[in-house]
């Protein structure tokens, strides 16, 4: 599936972004499914706002999104429920548990959308992210590093063609970063998915096909 972004201009940020220089907005760019593409984005450049963009859920801009031949502020809700279903997931920089469901509720909400992934998966994965003894643990109850391995681990529940990702690790240590990257790489891999990394500092998390300046 081809991402192609033509002459994006987020309405709020109109201003800011026709003062400035940017591999994105304003601009023509494509990304193809199987990149691993890094958005350097410096505080203030509309880094959440992009990624909000291309999930579809911010409809304030100009210009065009088109994935594979959906321009995507015009889709139907339907086809746009089910691009995200089979196609797009993410994980959001607030993350978005439902805090009075477990943690194994708020990934069976999601599993159970697709059954892509069984059970014993979801607890292996749990394990692997140091989080297992969580399961039971109320969303509300956990840590914010506790919460995003959760959503990663939610990201990763369903058929997709593309990831993205905003600030994924920014509350995990180099350890639990590690143990993400690592999950993330496999699932992506086996899945020939691509994956947009949208974070404010440069990073070497994944090996990318290309960096872009937001």
């Amino acid at each position: 599936m081809v991402l192609s972004l033509q002459g994006l201009i987020p309405v709020p940020l109109r201003e800011k972004v026709m003062a400035g220089k940017s591999s994105i907005w304003n601009n023509s760019c494509v990304f193809r499914q199987g990149e691993s593409v890094f958005v350097q984005a410096p505080s203030g450049t509309g880094k959440t706002t992009l990624i909000h963009i291309l999930y579809g859920i911010r409809t304030d801009y100009e210009g065009s999104v088109k994935w594979e031949e959906k321009t995507l502020n015009i889709i139907p809700a339907d086809a746009l429920a089910t691009l995200r279903k089979s196609d797009i997931s993410v994980i959001f920089q607030d993350l978005r548990l439902f805090p009075e469901l477990t943690t194994l509720e708020n990934l069976e909400a999601k599993r159970r959308l697709t059954n892509s992934v069984s059970e014993p998966q979801v607890l292996e994965w749990l394990a692997r992210l140091g989080i297992r003894e969580k399961a039971h643990s109320l969303g509300r109850t956990l840590s914010y590093g506790e919460q995003q391995r959760v959503a990663i681990i939610r990201a990763l529940l369903q058929p997709f063609s593309w990831l993205l990702m905003d600030e994924p690790f920014s509350h995990l240590d180099k350890a639990n970063t590690a143990r993400a990257i690592e999950l993330i790489t496999e699932v992506v891999q086996q899945r020939n998915a691509g994956m947009i990394l949208a974070d404010l500092d440069e990073n070497n998390f994944f090996p990318y096909s290309q960096t872009v300046m937001l």
